[in-house]
């Protein structure tokens, strides 16, 4: 998935990516209304080891499952033409949910402006979709540390002809921009200097593909990983080099992990511990590479730090 600065949208990485990503702004905007109260007081503690808060982790050991939110985004998290739950979110899940006695996962399919609301509307009980882990979403939710890090990269026409590397060039060119919905994407062009109004909202990256293709678009912008998944079998389009976009002036790097309800610190904690434990040996690289993944997504970023923003 597919974030305004991270935040909640689909970005990205899914099918719908914020899938309707990784990974917005909007989505987060959107969120904030539905969670109300939660607001800021209820969700700024991260990264903390606090040893309480909340009993969802006893109550999942007991029934056995847990229930995922994913937002159908390839290869962040998504249902697979067998109909089997899988992508890089779930599949970490399955492995540290066993670990914590919770043996079985179930999917709850959304599009990704809607995890938030309905992790707090008890639709599921934890993200697991790849979501940017940015400041306005710390104030919705609780996040573990990241399972990745990511940079952006644009699909363009074969060949580059308008020689779009980073959102600068997109502004300079006047280039016709278009990204997901809910995406982090639209915060960083709009940061670069593109207008907001005339930035070009499709529902995931294969959609962003398709409006390269036909001409409605100059560059689609999304995730390193998923735009390059998606550009690799087109004849007519390619994904650019990977760039670090800009956050007030300042290079940024995105990072994607679970989400719990603001209560569960307890279960968010637990969850980190066992994190913690796949990098150092290795196995969480091994689990991720299958979906794309290389050594240079992988991270030590706390969500600490990306709630800072």
């Amino acid at each position: 998935m597919a974030p305004p600065l991270r935040n909640d949208g689909n970005d990205g990485t899914d099918a719908q990516r914020r899938s309707p990503s990784r990974r917005s702004l909007l989505a987060g905007v959107s969120a904030l209304g539905a969670v109300g109260a939660l607001g800021t007081a209820g969700c700024t503690r991260v990264a903390t080891t606090s040893g309480n808060g909340g009993d969802l982790l006893d109550r999942l050991k007991a029934q056995g499952v847990v229930r995922l939110g994913i937002a159908g985004e390839i290869p962040f998290g998504y249902i697979d033409k067998n109909g089997e739950l899988t992508g890089e979110a779930p599949e970490l899940a399955k492995v540290i949910f066993k670990r914590l006695g919770v043996d079985r996962v179930q999917p709850v399919p959304t599009e990704f402006g809607s995890l938030i609301p309905g992790l707090n509307s008890q639709q599921f009980d934890v993200v697991s979709a790849g979501m940017y882990i940015n400041p306005e979403r710390c104030q919705q939710v609780v996040f573990a540390d990241p399972d990745y890090q990511m940079l952006d990269a644009f699909i363009v026409r074969k060949g580059n002809p308008k020689g779009l590397h980073d959102y600068k060039d997109v502004v300079a060119k006047k280039a016709r921009f278009a990204t997901g919905t809910g995406y982090a994407e639209i915060q960083y062009a709009v940061e670069a200097g593109y207008k907001e109004s005339d930035i070009l909202i499709v529902p995931d990256q294969v959609a962003g593909l398709n409006a390269v293709e036909a001409g409605r678009v100059d560059v689609f912008a999304g995730t390193a990983l998923t735009t390059r998944q998606v550009a690799t079998k087109s004849r007519k389009a390619e994904s650019t080099k990977p760039f670090t976009p800009l956050v007030k002036g300042k290079p940024h790097v995105d990072g994607g992990g679970f989400a719990f309800r603001c209560a569960e610190t307890r279960l968010r904690d637990a969850f980190n511990v066992e994190l913690k434990k796949l990098k150092a040996d290795g196995e969480l690289f091994r689990i991720l590479r299958p979906f794309g993944f290389t050594r240079a997504e992988m991270t030590d970023m706390t969500a600490k730090e990306l709630c800072r923003g």
